[in-house]
Protein backbone atom coordinates (compact mmCIF):
# COMPACT_ATOMS: atom_id res chain seq x y z
CA UNK A 1 0.00 0.00 0.00
CA UNK A 2 1.68 3.22 -0.82
CA UNK A 3 0.82 6.58 0.87
CA UNK A 4 -1.98 8.71 -0.50
CA UNK A 5 -6.13 7.73 -0.44
CA UNK A 6 -9.20 7.78 -2.61
CA UNK A 7 -12.13 8.75 -1.10
CA UNK A 8 -15.33 7.06 -2.68
CA UNK A 9 -18.28 8.12 -2.83
CA UNK A 10 -20.80 6.58 -0.45
CA UNK A 11 -24.62 6.53 -1.13
CA UNK A 12 -26.25 9.28 0.88
CA UNK A 13 -30.33 8.34 1.62
CA UNK A 14 -30.37 4.77 0.81
CA UNK A 15 -28.49 3.57 3.64
CA UNK A 16 -30.44 5.08 6.58
CA UNK A 17 -32.79 2.61 7.06
CA UNK A 18 -29.68 0.51 8.05
CA UNK A 19 -27.62 3.26 10.20
CA UNK A 20 -30.09 3.49 12.41
CA UNK A 21 -28.85 0.70 14.18
CA UNK A 22 -25.82 1.88 15.16
CA UNK A 23 -27.82 4.34 17.56
CA UNK A 24 -27.07 3.87 21.32
CA UNK A 25 -29.96 1.30 22.48
CA UNK A 26 -28.94 3.39 26.06
CA UNK A 27 -30.35 6.47 24.71
CA UNK A 28 -33.88 4.41 24.00
CA UNK A 29 -34.52 4.02 27.47
CA UNK A 30 -38.18 3.39 28.18
CA UNK A 31 -39.83 5.75 30.83
CA UNK A 32 -40.44 4.33 33.83
CA UNK A 33 -43.56 3.07 35.44
CA UNK A 34 -45.00 4.94 37.76
CA UNK A 35 -45.39 3.24 41.13
CA UNK A 36 -48.91 2.51 42.84
CA UNK A 37 -48.91 6.23 44.81
CA UNK A 38 -48.22 8.34 41.60
CA UNK A 39 -50.71 6.10 40.32
CA UNK A 40 -52.95 6.91 42.97
CA UNK A 41 -52.14 10.50 43.04
CA UNK A 42 -52.83 11.23 39.03
CA UNK A 43 -56.07 9.70 39.75
CA UNK A 44 -56.79 12.06 43.08
CA UNK A 45 -56.63 14.93 40.91
CA UNK A 46 -58.61 13.81 37.48
CA UNK A 47 -61.74 15.62 37.13
CA UNK A 48 -64.93 13.99 38.51
CA UNK A 49 -68.38 13.74 37.44
CA UNK A 50 -70.72 15.31 40.37
CA UNK A 51 -72.99 11.94 40.06
CA UNK A 52 -69.90 10.12 40.80
CA UNK A 53 -68.61 12.58 43.90
CA UNK A 54 -72.76 12.21 45.28
CA UNK A 55 -72.69 8.95 44.84
CA UNK A 56 -68.91 8.31 46.52
CA UNK A 57 -70.21 10.41 49.48
CA UNK A 58 -73.49 8.55 50.21
CA UNK A 59 -71.76 5.42 50.23
CA UNK A 60 -68.98 6.30 52.28
CA UNK A 61 -71.39 7.93 55.00
CA UNK A 62 -73.54 4.84 54.76
CA UNK A 63 -70.59 2.47 54.92
CA UNK A 64 -68.78 4.15 57.89
CA UNK A 65 -71.69 4.91 60.29
CA UNK A 66 -73.00 0.84 59.60
CA UNK A 67 -68.80 -0.02 60.85
CA UNK A 68 -69.32 2.42 63.62
CA UNK A 69 -72.66 1.01 64.32
CA UNK A 70 -71.38 -2.73 64.01
CA UNK A 71 -68.58 -1.58 66.40
CA UNK A 72 -70.36 0.05 69.32
CA UNK A 73 -70.88 -3.55 71.60
CA UNK A 74 -67.19 -3.53 71.55
CA UNK A 75 -65.89 0.00 72.30
CA UNK A 76 -65.91 2.02 75.31
CA UNK A 77 -67.57 5.01 75.54
CA UNK A 78 -66.19 8.36 73.66
CA UNK A 79 -65.17 7.15 70.53
CA UNK A 80 -68.04 8.50 68.60
CA UNK A 81 -66.18 9.19 64.95
CA UNK A 82 -63.97 6.41 64.85
CA UNK A 83 -64.75 5.39 61.88
CA UNK A 84 -65.55 9.16 60.26
CA UNK A 85 -62.61 10.27 60.65
CA UNK A 86 -61.16 8.04 57.86
CA UNK A 87 -64.01 8.24 55.69
CA UNK A 88 -63.19 11.84 55.47
CA UNK A 89 -59.81 11.77 54.67
CA UNK A 90 -60.37 8.97 51.73
CA UNK A 91 -63.41 11.21 50.57
CA UNK A 92 -61.17 14.12 50.29
CA UNK A 93 -59.05 12.48 48.22
CA UNK A 94 -60.57 10.70 45.91
CA UNK A 95 -63.87 12.94 45.16
CA UNK A 96 -61.97 16.28 46.49
CA UNK A 97 -62.18 18.57 49.13
CA UNK A 98 -65.62 19.70 48.66
CA UNK A 99 -67.34 16.10 49.16
CA UNK A 100 -65.04 15.92 51.85
CA UNK A 101 -66.72 19.18 53.20
CA UNK A 102 -70.10 17.64 52.85
CA UNK A 103 -69.30 14.12 54.13
CA UNK A 104 -67.80 15.85 57.08
CA UNK A 105 -71.35 17.76 58.12
CA UNK A 106 -73.12 14.53 57.61
CA UNK A 107 -70.54 12.86 59.94
CA UNK A 108 -71.00 15.63 62.03
CA UNK A 109 -74.90 15.55 62.86
CA UNK A 110 -74.61 11.62 62.68
CA UNK A 111 -72.28 11.20 65.33
CA UNK A 112 -73.59 14.35 67.52
CA UNK A 113 -77.41 12.08 66.89
CA UNK A 114 -76.52 8.78 67.39
CA UNK A 115 -73.23 8.00 69.21
CA UNK A 116 -72.71 11.03 71.45
CA UNK A 117 -75.15 10.34 75.07
CA UNK A 118 -77.32 10.59 75.60
CA UNK A 119 -78.22 8.96 72.11
CA UNK A 120 -80.56 10.08 69.62
CA UNK A 121 -80.30 13.41 70.57
CA UNK A 122 -78.22 16.41 69.84
CA UNK A 123 -77.00 17.02 73.39
CA UNK A 124 -75.61 20.39 73.75
CA UNK A 125 -74.13 19.95 77.32
CA UNK A 126 -70.46 20.93 77.43
CA UNK A 127 -68.73 17.61 76.89
CA UNK A 128 -70.86 17.60 74.14
CA UNK A 129 -69.82 20.75 72.69
CA UNK A 130 -66.26 20.08 73.53
CA UNK A 131 -66.39 16.65 71.72
CA UNK A 132 -68.03 18.43 68.88
CA UNK A 133 -65.68 21.43 68.97
CA UNK A 134 -62.41 19.12 68.73
CA UNK A 135 -64.49 17.26 65.96
CA UNK A 136 -64.71 20.39 63.83
CA UNK A 137 -61.00 21.56 64.47
CA UNK A 138 -59.82 17.81 63.21
CA UNK A 139 -61.89 17.39 60.21
CA UNK A 140 -60.89 21.62 59.20
CA UNK A 141 -57.65 20.48 59.79
CA UNK A 142 -57.75 16.77 57.52
CA UNK A 143 -59.84 18.41 55.09
CA UNK A 144 -57.70 21.75 54.77
CA UNK A 145 -54.52 19.27 54.43
CA UNK A 146 -56.09 17.48 51.28
CA UNK A 147 -56.81 20.32 49.66
CA UNK A 148 -53.47 21.70 50.04
CA UNK A 149 -52.33 18.71 49.20
CA UNK A 150 -54.47 18.26 45.56
CA UNK A 151 -53.75 21.83 44.77
CA UNK A 152 -49.51 21.34 44.62
CA UNK A 153 -50.16 17.60 43.36
CA UNK A 154 -52.61 19.63 40.34
CA UNK A 155 -50.41 22.55 40.18
CA UNK A 156 -47.17 20.02 39.94
CA UNK A 157 -48.69 18.43 37.24
CA UNK A 158 -49.73 21.00 35.11
CA UNK A 159 -45.48 22.28 35.17
CA UNK A 160 -45.48 18.57 34.21
CA UNK A 161 -47.17 19.00 30.92
CA UNK A 162 -45.60 22.17 30.54
CA UNK A 163 -42.01 20.42 30.65
CA UNK A 164 -43.55 17.53 28.45
CA UNK A 165 -44.73 19.87 26.04
CA UNK A 166 -41.28 21.75 26.11
CA UNK A 167 -39.41 18.75 25.55
CA UNK A 168 -41.61 17.88 22.50
CA UNK A 169 -40.91 21.16 20.78
CA UNK A 170 -37.46 20.83 21.63
CA UNK A 171 -37.27 17.45 20.50
CA UNK A 172 -39.34 18.68 17.32
CA UNK A 173 -36.87 21.45 16.73
CA UNK A 174 -33.70 19.19 16.85
CA UNK A 175 -34.98 17.01 14.12
CA UNK A 176 -35.53 19.68 12.14
CA UNK A 177 -32.36 21.06 12.38
CA UNK A 178 -30.49 18.03 12.18
CA UNK A 179 -32.98 16.96 8.93
CA UNK A 180 -31.67 20.69 7.53
CA UNK A 181 -28.27 20.03 8.48
CA UNK A 182 -28.23 16.32 6.47
CA UNK A 183 -29.94 17.85 3.57
CA UNK A 184 -27.67 20.71 3.18
CA UNK A 185 -25.09 18.15 3.32
CA UNK A 186 -25.93 16.09 1.09
CA UNK A 187 -26.83 19.12 -1.55
CA UNK A 188 -22.59 19.82 -0.84
CA UNK A 189 -22.40 16.54 -1.85
CA UNK A 190 -23.99 16.31 -5.17
CA UNK A 191 -22.83 20.03 -6.08
CA UNK A 192 -19.21 18.50 -5.64
CA UNK A 193 -20.25 15.45 -7.84
CA UNK A 194 -21.40 17.66 -10.46
CA UNK A 195 -18.46 19.99 -10.77
CA UNK A 196 -16.51 16.99 -10.73
CA UNK A 197 -18.46 16.07 -14.00
CA UNK A 198 -16.63 19.19 -15.92
CA UNK A 199 -13.30 19.00 -14.80
CA UNK A 200 -10.38 17.71 -16.96
CA UNK A 201 -7.49 16.88 -14.64
CA UNK A 202 -7.54 13.89 -12.91
CA UNK A 203 -5.54 15.21 -9.93
CA UNK A 204 -8.82 17.81 -9.91
CA UNK A 205 -11.01 15.20 -10.38
CA UNK A 206 -9.85 13.32 -7.55
CA UNK A 207 -9.63 15.57 -5.04
CA UNK A 208 -13.28 16.40 -5.49
CA UNK A 209 -14.12 12.44 -5.09
CA UNK A 210 -12.26 12.32 -2.11
CA UNK A 211 -14.19 15.60 -0.68
CA UNK A 212 -17.60 13.98 -1.66
CA UNK A 213 -16.63 10.91 0.26
CA UNK A 214 -16.10 13.26 3.43
CA UNK A 215 -18.86 15.23 2.86
CA UNK A 216 -21.40 11.86 2.57
CA UNK A 217 -19.30 10.28 6.08
CA UNK A 218 -20.15 13.34 8.14
CA UNK A 219 -23.92 13.17 6.40
CA UNK A 220 -24.09 9.67 7.36
CA UNK A 221 -22.89 10.39 11.12
CA UNK A 222 -25.25 13.55 11.76
CA UNK A 223 -28.44 11.20 10.25
CA UNK A 224 -27.12 9.22 13.17
CA UNK A 225 -27.71 11.95 15.76
CA UNK A 226 -31.56 12.45 14.96
CA UNK A 227 -32.65 11.79 18.72
CA UNK A 228 -31.30 13.99 20.79
CA UNK A 229 -31.64 11.52 23.73
CA UNK A 230 -29.67 9.05 22.03
CA UNK A 231 -26.18 10.94 21.21
CA UNK A 232 -24.39 7.68 21.63
CA UNK A 233 -23.14 5.75 18.73
CA UNK A 234 -22.68 2.47 18.23
CA UNK A 235 -19.81 2.59 16.15
CA UNK A 236 -19.31 -1.64 15.13
CA UNK A 237 -22.83 -0.78 13.54
CA UNK A 238 -21.49 2.21 11.64
CA UNK A 239 -18.78 0.21 10.21
CA UNK A 240 -20.89 -2.65 9.41
CA UNK A 241 -23.00 -0.20 7.07
CA UNK A 242 -19.76 2.19 6.20
CA UNK A 243 -17.21 -0.75 4.76
CA UNK A 244 -19.36 -2.37 2.14
CA UNK A 245 -21.07 0.75 0.53
CA UNK A 246 -17.30 2.01 0.33
CA UNK A 247 -16.23 -1.33 -1.59
CA UNK A 248 -19.08 -1.19 -3.96
CA UNK A 249 -18.57 2.49 -4.77
CA UNK A 250 -14.51 2.09 -5.21
CA UNK A 251 -15.08 -0.43 -8.18
CA UNK A 252 -13.13 -2.71 -6.73
CA UNK A 253 -15.73 -5.49 -4.73
CA UNK A 254 -14.83 -8.10 -7.65
CA UNK A 255 -11.34 -8.49 -6.94
CA UNK A 256 -11.29 -7.41 -3.31
CA UNK A 257 -12.86 -8.57 -0.39
CA UNK A 258 -13.72 -6.88 3.00
CA UNK A 259 -14.06 -8.55 6.21
CA UNK A 260 -15.80 -6.84 9.32
CA UNK A 261 -15.13 -8.32 12.29
CA UNK A 262 -16.13 -5.88 15.14
CA UNK A 263 -17.63 -5.32 18.67
CA UNK A 264 -20.85 -2.49 19.54
CA UNK A 265 -17.98 -0.33 21.09
CA UNK A 266 -20.32 2.65 21.76
CA UNK A 267 -18.39 6.39 21.12
CA UNK A 268 -20.00 9.85 21.59
CA UNK A 269 -20.71 12.17 18.99
CA UNK A 270 -18.13 14.29 19.57
CA UNK A 271 -16.26 11.42 19.09
CA UNK A 272 -17.91 9.39 16.42
CA UNK A 273 -17.38 12.03 13.13
CA UNK A 274 -13.57 12.79 13.78
CA UNK A 275 -13.40 9.00 14.00
CA UNK A 276 -15.55 8.27 10.87
CA UNK A 277 -13.64 10.71 9.07
CA UNK A 278 -10.05 8.72 9.93
CA UNK A 279 -11.82 5.45 9.57
CA UNK A 280 -13.18 6.11 6.12
CA UNK A 281 -9.46 7.97 5.19
CA UNK A 282 -7.77 4.35 5.99
CA UNK A 283 -10.25 2.26 4.05
CA UNK A 284 -10.08 4.69 1.13
CA UNK A 285 -5.74 4.12 1.08
CA UNK A 286 -5.81 0.72 1.54
CA UNK A 287 -8.60 0.46 -1.30
CA UNK A 288 -6.99 2.74 -3.75
CA UNK A 289 -2.99 2.24 -2.79
CA UNK A 290 -3.08 -1.72 -1.44
CA UNK A 291 -4.16 -3.30 -4.99
CA UNK A 292 -2.59 -1.69 -7.71
CA UNK A 293 -3.00 -3.26 -11.52
CA UNK A 294 -5.74 -5.36 -11.06
CA UNK A 295 -4.03 -7.55 -8.11
CA UNK A 296 -7.06 -9.56 -5.58
CA UNK A 297 -6.83 -9.41 -2.12
CA UNK A 298 -8.49 -8.75 1.22
CA UNK A 299 -9.39 -6.50 3.29
CA UNK A 300 -9.87 -6.82 7.41
CA UNK A 301 -11.64 -4.17 9.52
CA UNK A 302 -11.39 -4.76 13.43
CA UNK A 303 -13.21 -2.76 16.17
CA UNK A 304 -12.44 -3.60 20.25
CA UNK A 305 -12.81 -2.33 23.29
CA UNK A 306 -9.97 -3.10 25.22
CA UNK A 307 -10.36 -1.67 28.61
CA UNK A 308 -10.81 1.68 28.09
CA UNK A 309 -9.85 2.09 25.04
CA UNK A 310 -11.50 1.59 21.08
CA UNK A 311 -8.98 0.02 19.15
CA UNK A 312 -9.56 0.26 15.19
CA UNK A 313 -7.40 -1.47 12.83
CA UNK A 314 -7.67 -1.30 9.25
CA UNK A 315 -5.22 -4.50 7.59
CA UNK A 316 -4.82 -5.33 3.65
CA UNK A 317 -2.83 -7.89 2.50
CA UNK A 318 -1.71 -5.70 -0.82
CA UNK A 319 1.98 -4.60 -1.86
CA UNK A 320 2.85 -3.19 1.69
CA UNK A 321 4.38 0.34 1.75
CA UNK A 322 7.39 2.10 0.92
CA UNK A 323 10.64 1.47 2.73
CA UNK A 324 11.23 4.34 3.67
CA UNK A 325 7.41 5.34 4.92
CA UNK A 326 6.99 7.42 7.85
CA UNK A 327 3.10 8.05 8.68
CA UNK A 328 3.98 11.75 10.63
CA UNK A 329 5.91 13.08 7.29
CA UNK A 330 3.73 11.67 4.60
CA UNK A 331 2.15 14.30 2.20
CA UNK A 332 -0.63 12.22 1.16
CA UNK A 333 -3.38 14.31 2.12
CA UNK A 334 -5.97 11.54 3.10
CA UNK A 335 -3.19 10.53 5.77
CA UNK A 336 -2.43 13.88 6.80
CA UNK A 337 -6.60 14.47 7.33
CA UNK A 338 -6.71 10.87 9.32
CA UNK A 339 -3.84 12.35 11.20
CA UNK A 340 -4.95 15.65 12.32
CA UNK A 341 -8.29 13.80 13.38
CA UNK A 342 -6.35 11.17 15.45
CA UNK A 343 -5.05 14.17 16.79
CA UNK A 344 -7.74 16.10 18.08
CA UNK A 345 -9.00 12.25 19.04
CA UNK A 346 -5.72 12.34 21.47
CA UNK A 347 -5.47 8.56 19.72
CA UNK A 348 -2.09 7.28 18.34
CA UNK A 349 -2.60 5.98 14.85
CA UNK A 350 0.04 3.63 13.35
CA UNK A 351 0.55 2.52 9.60
CA UNK A 352 3.19 -0.39 9.18
CA UNK A 353 3.94 -3.49 7.23
CA UNK A 354 1.98 -6.53 8.76
CA UNK A 355 3.88 -9.51 9.44
CA UNK A 356 1.97 -11.58 6.80
CA UNK A 357 2.58 -9.01 4.19
CA UNK A 358 0.28 -6.12 3.09
CA UNK A 359 -0.19 -3.82 5.61
CA UNK A 360 -1.97 -2.81 8.70
CA UNK A 361 -3.18 0.61 10.31
CA UNK A 362 -4.27 1.04 13.87
CA UNK A 363 -6.01 3.75 15.70
CA UNK A 364 -6.58 3.89 19.29
CA UNK A 365 -9.18 5.89 20.54
CA UNK A 366 -9.30 6.65 24.44
CA UNK A 367 -13.48 6.40 25.71
CA UNK A 368 -13.05 8.48 29.22
CA UNK A 369 -13.99 5.61 31.18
Amino acid sequence: MLPGHACPALPRESEDSTLTVALSDAGRGSAPRQSLLDQVADWSIRPSSVLFRLSWVAGTFVAATALRLALSPYLPPGFPFLTYFPAIAVTAVVAGSSSGAVLAVLCFLSAWFLFVPPFYTFPVDPPSLVAMGLYVAVVSTEVGLVYIMRRSLRRLAEAEAASREVARSRTLMFHELQHRVSNNLAVVASLLQLQKRGVKDPDAAHALEAAVARVNVVSRLNRLLHNPEAQDINFGAFLRAMVPDAMTASGIAGRVTAEVRVEPVVVTAETAVPLGLVATELLANAIEHGFPDGRAGTILVTLERVGDVARLAIRDDGVGLPPDFDVERTRSLGLMIARQFASQLDAPLTIERDAGGGAVARLDVPLGG
